[in-house]
C-alpha cells in the first residue's frame, strides 16, 4: 500500500475515534447535567401553575379553574393535567390516570414539596400541593412529553449538514497533511531513479527548499551524495581517458621498436618478439575500446544515425563469426531473421552485436553452436544470443554489462577477454534509446537487444538466409 494512502487513512481514522469519543464523552457526562436542568425547569413550572391556578380559582370558580387546566393541557410538552382532592376525588382529568401518578403525589404529599419523577424514555411526572380558595387541599398532577438531551446532529436536517460538514472537513485535511508529508518522498524516489538510471545531475533539494523539516535534510544529503558519486565518475572517466590517451604515444613508439627489433634480432628471437607484439595488439585494442566507451559514456560526441537494415548487419556478423568459431570447433547459426529498419549509427550497432556475438562464441563449449536470431515484434527489433557456455550465477547477471567485470573462470584472462565488450554494447544500445539483457537459459546464457525499428511501410518479411 502507498505510503499517502497509509498516511491518509491513518488520519482519518484517528479523526473518527475523535469524534466518536467526543459524541460519547458528550452523551455521558451531559446527559445527567440535561435532566437536572430539566427538573429544575419542571420544578419552577409546577410552582408558577399552581400559583396561577389557586388565583384563577380564587376569582372565578372550579369553573374557570377548569378552563386554565385544559389550555394548560394544550401545551406541547404536557400530556395530561390532573386535580386531586384530599379524599381522592378526581376535580379535573381523566379519572383511568390516577394510578399513573399515585407514587408522585404520594411522595409529594408526604414531604409537602414538588415531586418530580424523570425515567429515561419515559414521560415525566410531576406533582405539587394546591389550595383552593375554600380551604380545600388537593394536588396539581402533570404529565409531560419524556426529556431528550441535545442532538448534535440527528434531529434535524441542519444537523445532518452540521455531520456532512465535518466529515468532508476531516477528509480534506487528512488529505492535505497525507499529501504534505508524502509527496517529498515521492520527488526523492524520482531522483533516485534518474540517478540509478545513469542521470548523475539529478538533485532534489531544490524541489522541497521551502520545507524547514527533516526531509529537507534528507533532500540535501541526497544531493550532496549525488554531487559526490557525480565527481568521482567524472574523475575516473577523465583519468581513464587521459591515460588511454597518454599510453598510445608510448605503444605507438614501442611498435616502431619491434618493427625494428624483429629485422635484427636473430631466428631464435622470433618467437619472444611475436609474443611481445600480440600483448601489444592486446593492449591497444584494450585501451581503443576504453576510448570507445568513454566517448559513449560521456556522451560528448554526437554521433550520426541514419536509416540502417539490421537483418542484413547480422547476417553479415553471424558469417564473420561463424568463419572464426568454426576454426575452434564451435559454429554460429542465423536462424530466425526478421527484415527491421532501424534509425541508427552503423558502427555503434555492429560493434554492440559483434561484441555479443563473439563473447558468446568465446565462452561456448567446444562443438556447441551460438544461436542468432532477429524478431521483430510490436514495432520493436528484438535480437537475442544464446550460447551453451553453463550460463553465470543468477546474483552476477546485471554485473555482466559494468566494465572489466569478470565473473569467475568464466572470464578469466586465459579466454583472451578484456571485460569492455558487453559494456560497450550496453552503452551502444543505450545511445539508441534501446534496452540489452541477459538470463540463464537451459545449459547457456542469452543476451537480448532490444530497439525500435524505423517506420517501413511494409509488412516484415521473415527469412532464414535464404528461402525456408
Amino acid at each position: 500500500m502507498r505510503l499517502f494512502i497509509k498516511i491518509f487513512l491513518w488520519y482519518l481514522v484517528a479523526v473518527a475515534m475523535m469524534f466518536g469519543v467526543m459524541v460519547f464523552a458528550t452523551r455521558t457526562f451531559q446527559t445527567e447535567p440535561a435532566f437536572s436542568r430539566w427538573q429544575r425547569s419542571a420544578r419552577n413550572q409546577m410552582a408558577f401553575y399552581t400559583a396561577t391556578a389557586a388565583q384563577i380559582q380564587a376569582s372565578g370558580g372550579d369553573e374557570a379553574l377548569r378552563t386554565f387546566l385544559a389550555r394548560l393541557s394544550e401545551n406541547g410538552s404536557i400530556r395530561d393535567v390532573l386535580v386531586l382532592e384530599e379524599d381522592g376525588k378526581v376535580l379535573y382529568g381523566d379519572p383511568s390516570f390516577v394510578g399513573d401518578f399515585e407514587h408522585v403525589v404520594s411522595v409529594a404529599r408526604e414531604t409537602g414539596q414538588t415531586d418530580i419523577e424523570v425515567n429515561g424514555t419515559d414521560p415525566a411526572l410531576g406533582a405539587t400541593a394546591l389550595t383552593l380558595s375554600d380551604g380545600r387541599r388537593a394536588m396539581l398532577a402533570i404529565r409531560w412529553e419524556p426529556p431528550r438531551t441535545p442532538s448534535f446532529f440527528f434531529d434535524s436536517w441542519a444537523g445532518y449538514m452540521r455531520l456532512v460538514g465535518l466529515l468532508l472537513t476531516a477528509i480534506v485535511v487528512c488529505l492535505a497533511l497525507s499529501w504534505y508529508l508524502s509527496w517529498p518522498l515521492g520527488k526523492l524516489r524520482e531522483a533516485t531513479r534518474k540517478l540509478a538510471g545513469g542521470d548523475l545531475s539529478s538533485r532534489v533539494a531544490r524541489r522541497v527548499r521551502r520545507r524547514r523539516d527533516e526531509f529537507a535534510d534528507l533532500a540535501k544529503d541526497f544531493d550532496n551524495m549525488a554531487a559526490r558519486i557525480e565527481s568521482l565518475i567524472d574523475s575516473q572517466q577523465v583519468l581513464t581517458r587521459d591515460i588511454s590517451h597518454e599510453l598510445r604515444s608510448p605503444l605507438a613508439r614501442m611498435n616502431v621498436a619491434l618493427e625494428l627489433a624483429k629485422k635484427k634480432a636473430p631466428p631464435e628471437n622470433a618467437s619472444l618478439l611475436d609474443r611481445i607484439e600480440n600483448e601489444s595488439n592486446r593492449l591497444n585494442e584494450m585501451i581503443s575500446r576504453i576510448l570507445t566507451l568513454s566517448r559513449l559514456e560521456s556522451g560528448s560526441e554526437d554521433f550520426s544515425k541514419a536509416r540502417l537494415d539490421l537483418a542484413e548487419m547480422v547476417r553479415d556478423i553471424a558469417a564473420d563469426a561463424e568463419f572464426e568459431a568454426s576454426g575452434k570447433g564451435k559454429s554460429v547459426a542465423a536462424e530466425e531473421i526478421d527484415d527491421c529498419k532501424v534509425h541508427g549509427n552503423e558502427n555503434l550497432l555492429r560493434s554492440a552485436i559483434d561484441n555479443v556475438v563473439r563473447n558468446a562464441v568465446r565462452y561456448t563449449a567446444d562443438k556447441t553452436q551460438v544461436k542468432v536470431s532477429l524478431q521483430a515484434e510490436n514495432g520493436h527489433a528484438v535480437l537475442k544470443v544464446r550460447d551453451h557456455g553453463g550460463g553465470v550465477p543468477q546474483n552476477e547477471l546485471e554485473n555482466l554489462f559494468r566494465p572489466f567485470y569478470r565473473v569467475g573462470e568464466a572470464r578469466e584472462r586465459k579466454t583472451g577477454g578484456t571485460g569492455l565488450g558487453l559494456a560497450i554494447a550496453h552503452r551502444a544500445v543505450a545511445v539508441h534509446g534501446g534496452s540489452i539483457s541477459a538470463e540463464n537459459v537451459d545449459d547457456g546464457l542469452e543476451v537480448k537487444i532490444v530497439l525500435n525499428t524505423a517506420p517501413t511501410g511494409a509488412t516484415p518479411k521473415r527469412t532464414n538466409g535464404g528461402p525456408r
